[in-house]
């Protein structure tokens, strides 16, 4: 096989995960991209590591040790993630990640006195009238 069919196969995993991570609200779904990324990854590392050994008639297959190692670090990342994931849902009822952006302690969303932010706004000067929120 070919160099080339691997490695566009991997450029478009690649792709597909990057625009997963950054199109994305829901917090399960960009974890599930970036496994697509780290698969590309791997899918790259198996490639090359198979056209060198081929050329080079080297047996040592650094790449299958590398691909290895990415997914027993994607496996903890994902474990991790997941429990975050879940914690934060059990805590805040969501996991859409622009909902969960002000987590700041004691910072209420629909409080009239706070911009998007979460910082009081000022005061309204002497003269002028504050406005009726009703």
């Amino acid at each position: 096989m070919h160099l080339a069919y691997p490695a566009v196969l991997a450029a478009l995993l690649f792709c597909t995960g990057l625009y997963g991570v950054l199109a994305r609200r829901n917090a399960i779904l960009v974890l599930m991209s970036v496994e697509l990324m780290l698969n590309a990854v791997n899918l790259n590392l198996v490639a090359f590591d198979a056209w060198l050994s081929r050329a080079a008639e080297d047996t040592l297959h650094s790449g299958h040790a590398l691909a290895l190692f990415t997914i027993a670090v994607a496996a903890a990342e994902i474990g991790i993630g997941l429990a975050i994931v879940l914690a934060v849902y059990r805590n805040r009822g969501t996991s859409d990640i622009d909902r969960l952006r002000d987590t700041a302690e004691g910072h209420d969303p629909d409080d009239p006195d706070s911009d998007a932010t979460g910082r009081a706004l000022p005061a309204p000067a002497a003269g002028e009238k504050a406005e009726a929120t009703a």
